[in-house]
């Protein structure tokens, strides 16, 4: 059985990490130490490397410390053991046991992990899920997340197809304007909606787009030069999220949002990725655990449920 050495990640091994995290089969751009960073005063990091017995670098896994539980990653979308495409499962499990031993040895009762979702994973392979189960812990938490397979236009609305050719009245532009959809779209919108604001501020959004210029993008819709809707998207090598979407009243009697939505779809199926994410529509203040109204809008505009799962380990010796 191959030894492996856990170790907590430290500053000086910043290239280290973000330079696996570039080749690896499991990773995305939020797993980069530039991203993870932005809100290090919210989180205690507990991010882990392993090695191997030639110090070579076999896995990442991201996380933070609250108590004497870690996550991965509560200040993340999705958490998880990162590995090269190489990786086999068993090495994967040989790995997990080595940082399960590792977090006991360091006085750690509990880990949680939000699943990657599959269509991150360029192998479409879910070792971890086994892992897991085989080991005991407990799926507490399931979300239903939606994506559309660009390469599906089959799956797409007829009638929200046929409105979205028809519409001459709606202008997109990619001009990542952050300011004027946050100010003048989402900040209200949210608040009216849902009494909430957006996760990240606008100065947040507006910095990591600056270090991220190639993942983070802002498209709005106008109506007479009036911005009516955006989308502010994250993007990897194979899947484009919609991270915030919005739009105003009059955007909302236009189906801007909708006809935004066709646009990205034809504009990123043109350039070869295969998913768009369109996020999760779970919510408990439902009877049903989910928004029926927010299903039935994503379905319809082609998206397809990839569940999110949430793990919690016991790692008290019984």
């Amino acid at each position: 059985m191959k030894i492996y050495q856990v170790r907590k990640y430290e500053k000086e091994s910043k290239t280290l990490w973000n330079e696996f995290v570039k080749k690896a089969k499991n990773a995305t751009f939020l797993f980069d130490r530039d991203f993870m960073e932005y809100h290090q005063d919210r989180f205690e990091d507990y991010s882990l490397l392993v090695f191997d017995a030639k110090e070579n670098v076999k896995a990442v896994f991201p996380a933070n410390k609250a108590g004497d539980t870690v996550f991965s990653h509560q200040g993340l979308t999705y958490g998880g053991l990162v590995v090269e495409k190489k990786t086999k499962s068993e090495e994967i499990f040989t790995i997990m046991d080595s940082i399960v031993r590792f977090l006991r040895a360091q006085g750690i009762i509990t880990l949680q992990m939000k699943s990657l979702p599959i269509i991150y994973n360029s192998t479409m392979s879910n070792e971890l899920d086994f892992y897991f189960f085989k080991s005991g812990a407990n799926c507490f938490r399931k979300d239903l997340n939606l994506a559309f397979p660009l390469k599906d236009p089959e799956l797409w609305s007829k009638s929200k197809w046929k409105h979205y050719k028809k519409t001459k009245n709606i202008e997109v532009r990619f001009d990542n304007k952050f300011n004027d959809f946050w100010e003048e779209i989402l900040i209200p919108r949210l608040l009216q909606k849902y009494n909430a604001s957006p996760v990240h501020t606008l100065q947040e959004i507006e910095s990591l787009a600056s270090d991220f210029p190639e993942n983070i993008k802002q498209i709005n819709a106008y109506i007479d030069n009036q911005i009516v809707a955006g989308i502010t998207l994250f993007q990897d090598t194979f899947v484009v999220k919609s991270q915030y979407g919005a739009t105003s009243d009059l955007g909302e009697k236009n189906r801007a949002l909708d006809y935004l939505y066709f646009t990205l779809f034809e504009h990123f199926r043109a350039e070869n990725k295969l998913y768009f994410d369109m996020g999760v529509v779970t919510d408990t203040s439902f009877k049903e655990g989910f928004n029926k109204g927010l299903l039935q809008q994503k379905e319809e505009l082609g998206g397809v449920v990839f569940c999110q799962d949430y793990y919690q380990l016991d790692l008290q010796v019984k």
